[in-house]
């Protein structure tokens, strides 16, 4: 084990993709040997971190009224086949189930990627009148995608944890409250997981299949390309339409539902891992991690038994407030240390017999090695205020890193052709004016900034100065309305 513990992890600025799973497997979060290709076991440690993003995502859904819900895992074909644009977007991505046992099933199933055409045949039994809506549920689950490009742990899966909102309105105004409404739980979940984001209303071609826009939610990973984290799609009555949701409104009149969706992944975990971690290992915000502080006895000869007493005493003070773990593997500090700094929990404690006498405890910040001597007394008191610091101190630093990722190209599209990292420009809204920016700069257009309202983010100076005040598109010059745009590399 120490040598396991000691063992050295690729620098995260020089190769990202062998840090990524080091960190991964040091940290004992997931394991890919699964004998089914891109289908890992979510282990002990890195199942802990899912689920308590799982939990704040459900106390935010519960606090605006969702009602968490869970269907079935397979969806009947003739269902899947209901919405055209639908099941064209997923086809290629779909696993069959084509037999039960020896039998061949009449009607083929499928295993959910994603829920629409699951739940909406039962909408429409559930909803008769305007009674009955808003309708509010969402489900944390898995679903299947066979992803045919190479898969890597948390980001790239074919088995993907999975949650989704699904929601009916009256109308199509109420449908973007809705979103508005979205755009804030990620705001609040954005800010738990220490993460900055941009959400751009998607380019019409990279609308979610049956959607009528989309916003994309992303963030960007240390070798500059963007990542995915969630997206809110409007469908008005595309889906309502096809599967038959109507109610009947005070006059007695039958119209069909608008509807909305939200959903994130397990991408949130990858994401934790390579925006906050460094060449130690994690670095885990306290909200999400499986234990806020892990306490560690420094015994020595003559004085086990009170050092041993000692720390048992301080982890059950702490653990009425705090998720605490106590380490009595009976090996050096200086491993436990390594193995700790590995799985990135925010604070250390030390506890020696030196402090003991001297009424204190050691307090040992992961995200930026400070060691703070503290009174024994004050040890509860302080790691509260401690936690906030680490807290606020990794979404400053994210932004910070952010920032520097992001570069306004404002003349010439080549400007911004050996850039890492997001590129900030005006564009027409063209295919033909995308096409040459995404072969042109190999990237992929992500669409127009939208802010924490759903609304377009006006262009600032930066972008204005060269067009006596008007935005021009990058590529073909023609004025633009007052809208940012952003492309980047993807993962």
């Amino acid at each position: 084990m120490e040598k396991e513990e000691s063992r050295s992890l690729k620098q995260k600025q020089e190769n990202f993709s062998e840090w990524y799973n080091e960190v991964i497997e040091l940290a004992n979060l997931s394991d890919k040997r699964y004998p089914v290709k891109g289908m890992n076991v979510w282990t002990g440690y890195g199942w802990k971190i899912m689920r308590n993003i799982d939990e704040l995502i459900r106390k935010y859904m519960e606090e605006t009224g969702h009602a968490e819900v869970c269907f079935p895992l397979l969806i009947s074909r003739d269902m899947f086949q209901k919405e055209a644009e639908h099941i064209k977007g997923f086809n290629e991505e779909v696993y069959w189930v084509t037999h039960a046992g020896k039998n061949k099933l009449e009607v083929p199933l499928l295993l959910r990627p994603t829920s629409e055409t699951a739940m909406y045949p039962m909408f429409s039994l559930w909803i008769r009148s305007h009674a009955d809506l808003p309708l509010k549920i969402f489900q944390i689950v898995n679903t299947f995608r066979y992803e045919t490009k190479q898969t890597r742990s948390f980001i790239r899966v074919r088995e993907i944890h999975f949650f989704e909102a699904h929601t009916c309105h009256v109308d199509f105004e109420d449908a973007e409250r809705q979103i508005k409404e979205d755009l804030a739980v990620m705001r609040k979940l954005g800010r738990d997981l220490c993460l900055p984001y941009i959400v751009t209303k998607r380019p019409k071609w990279d609308t979610f299949p049956g959607a009528f826009y989309t916003f994309g939610i992303d963030t960007v990973m240390p070798t500059g390309r963007s990542l995915q984290l969630g997206s809110i799609h409007q469908y008005k009555t595309n889906f309502s339409v096809p599967y038959e949701i109507k109610y009947e409104d005070r006059e007695g009149e039958f119209k069909y539902v608008h509807q909305t969706t939200y959903g994130m992944s397990e991408r949130l975990v990858g994401a934790l891992i390579g925006v906050h971690g460094d060449d130690l290992g994690l670095i885990l915000p306290p909200k999400v991690a499986p234990y806020h502080a892990v306490i560690i006895p420094i015994p020595s000869k003559g004085n086990l038994e009170r050092v041993y007493k000692e720390a048992r005493l301080l982890s059950e003070e702490l653990a009425s407030a705090f998720r605490v773990f106590l380490d009595m593997e009976d090996v050096r500090p200086g491993v436990k240390f390594f193995k700790w700094e590995r799985k990135g929990v925010p604070v250390r404690i030390e506890i020696g017999i030196r402090d003991i006498e001297k009424g204190e405890v050691v307090f040992v910040r992961r995200d930026s090695g400070e060691r703070i001597h503290v009174k024994r007394e004050e040890a509860t008191d302080y790691l509260n205020t401690l936690l906030k610091k680490v807290q606020e101190n990794l979404l400053a630093k994210a932004e910070r890193e952010m920032k520097k990722m992001i570069l306004t190209i404002k003349d010439h599209w080549q400007d911004g052709e050996d850039f890492k990292g997001l590129l900030r420009f005006s564009w027409c809204g063209s295919e033909d004016c995308a096409e040459v920016l995404e072969k042109g700069l190999g990237i992929k257009i992500l669409g127009d900034e939208v802010d924490h309202n759903g609304e377009y983010v006006k262009p600032d100076e930066t972008l204005r100065s060269n067009y006596s005040g008007v935005p021009s598109c990058i590529v073909c010059g023609k004025p633009v309305p007052d809208r940012v745009s952003y492309g980047g590399k993807t993962f």
